[in-house]
């Protein structure tokens, strides 16, 4: 079954509205619970919106443009009553750490800083040497990344920030977002586990680190459960969109985690990995793993949904590929994603690989010139076209999935048949196939949409129309494809593999 239907005129099923929000762009969901002629539950989605989300320079500093992603959230919301929806609740994703600050007076106090801001280099190896790596580790679960909450409130008290010494509460963003559009301030539990200040051993703020940092402890709000109901809609803003009120509902508001609540798994432990501009693969657990081999191998401990820990490693993921167009499309030679797939799939197998967590990949600009001085100092050919390049960053991927999969295993002792791949990135079929000739595993690929999905099954519970998780899962395989890769090529990707570790000793 397609994955978007074209809107019917009136609901006459539980309806909800997901506004899944990415690092480049924004899409609103509706979604409808439909029962077929044979009696069988199927959830139905149609896009409604769809918007750009740049990342604005001020200064030394990149920022959000907050209230341009909100006005886009008002738009998406009115366009979908004006198609003849009229979704009960609505519910925010997006992605982790970044957040806004509240003032005494509910006012939000200037732009959020983006993940991608250089306020916080070296302060991971800073802290991690004032308090000992095992002991930052322990307090959190949490992968040491540059970008995480507590190194950007640390980077603002280092600094004196004015924000920081004005602000009542802090919001993490699709808090900020629903605080916006409602007035009710919340914290919701997904989000608050990507900080690196909240402790996975005793479910709350760690009052004492952010004491030690002078980061101030009573901007935080007790974290509630995903598929809370938070607010209806502010007076103010059913006014001026002419509509009728609308509840908000915390969802698996990191967006991770509403995609993993899409994974259309059974009973077993499954493996799964979320496809996008990052790369996140790991595995469902009831508790986090806290010891330090975990610290050791990278990996994060994150909030799920329905009071579960996923265990999960970040990787660069598709990233790399979009800088690479970006500075293709900037230099005059423009070209779209399937054109690149096509290329990639012509060019030499296995030619070039890359460490796609090596830190010169994190930051924007000159991707090719990055990648090209990767593969000269690790006396590799370099790529000469799109399709070399490409083919390079797609091969390599999949290959650190095969080591993020392996060390999935060995810190859970756990075996997994196959992967479960979600997220846009799946649209790449290349990118499915030869992760399946990586791991040496099938790979099952659907939805793409999992984020936005796992929003609405998530308000779905809110609603009372889903008892919860397990039930939630079987209606994503009742309604959505998911796509069967097998491995193949498996001598050729064992010898690529010794490769790929030797260029990424440790990682």
């Amino acid at each position: 079954m397609s994955e978007t239907t074209a809107a019917s005129g009136a609901p006459r099923h539980a309806t909800a509205l997901a506004f899944d929000m990415g690092a480049s762009s924004g899409r609103a969901y509706v979604g409808e619970l439909a029962r077929e002629a044979d009696g069988t539950r199927r959830l139905k989605v149609a896009e409604m919106h769809r918007f750009e989300n740049e990342a604005v320079r001020v200064g030394m500093h990149l920022h959000w443009d907050i209230l341009r992603l909100l006005q886009e959230i008002k738009r998406g919301i009115r366009k979908t009553f004006q198609t003849g929806y009229a979704p009960r609740t609505v519910g925010i994703d997006t992605w982790g750490v970044d957040f806004g600050l509240i003032d005494e007076g509910g006012e939000l106090l200037g732009n959020p800083y983006h993940y991608r801001d250089s306020q916080t280099e070296g302060l991971i190896e800073e802290l991690s040497e004032r308090f000992g790596a095992d002991a930052l580790f322990a307090s959190s679960g949490l992968q040491f990344m540059p970008f995480n909450t507590i190194y950007q409130l640390y980077a603002m008290s280092r600094a004196g920030s004015a924000k920081l010494a004005a602000a009542k509460t802090l919001l993490l963003t699709p808090d900020l977002l629903t605080y916006l559009l409602t007035g009710v301030p919340a914290c919701e539990f997904t989000m608050a586990t990507t900080t690196q200040l909240f402790d996975p051993r005793t479910r709350s703020w760690n009052a004492e680190l952010m004491r030690e940092l002078g980061i101030p402890e009573t901007m935080f709000l007790d974290p509630v459960a995903p598929g809370t109901r938070i607010g209806t809609l502010s007076d103010e803003v059913l006014e001026e969109l002419r509509i009728p009120p609308v509840e908000a509902v915390a969802v698996g508001s990191h967006d991770t985690a509403s995609a993993i609540a899409a994974v259309p798994a059974g009973d077993e432990p499954f493996a799964y990995l979320v496809c996008g501009t990052w790369s996140l693969l790991g595995t469902e657990l009831n508790e986090p793993v806290l010891k330090p081999e975990t610290l050791a191998l990278s990996f994060s401990n994150e909030g799920g949904v329905g009071g579960t820990y996923q265990l999960l490693k970040n990787i660069m993921g598709l990233w790399i590929l979009q800088e690479c167009k970006r500075e293709w499309d900037d230099s005059g030679i423009p070209i779209g994603y399937p054109e690149l797939v096509g290329l990639a799939e012509a060019a030499e197998p296995l030619r070039s690989l890359i460490d796609p967590d090596d830190a010169r990949f994190y930051g924007p600009s000159d991707m090719t010139s990055k990648i090209r001085a990767f593969c000269r100092e690790t006396g590799q050919p370099e790529p000469r076209d799109q399709g070399e390049f490409a083919r390079c960053i797609l091969e390599s991927l999949a290959l650190r999935y095969r080591q993020a999969l392996e060390q999935a295993e060995s810190l859970t002792g756990r075996t997994f048949a196959g992967l479960h791949m979600v997220g846009g990135g799946i649209q790449n079929k290349l990118l499915c196939r030869l992760s399946a000739g990586a791991i040496g595993r099938p790979v099952f690929a659907g939805p793409a949409e999992a984020s936005a999905i796992g929003n609405l099954l998530l308000q779905f519970v809110a609603q009372g129309e889903i008892a919860g998780l397990p039930e939630a899962r079987r209606l994503v395989s009742d309604s959505f494809q998911v796509d069967t890769f097998e491995p193949a090529d498996g001598e050729a990707w064992v010898a690529a593999y010794t490769r790929f570790k030797a260029l990424c000793p440790g990682a």
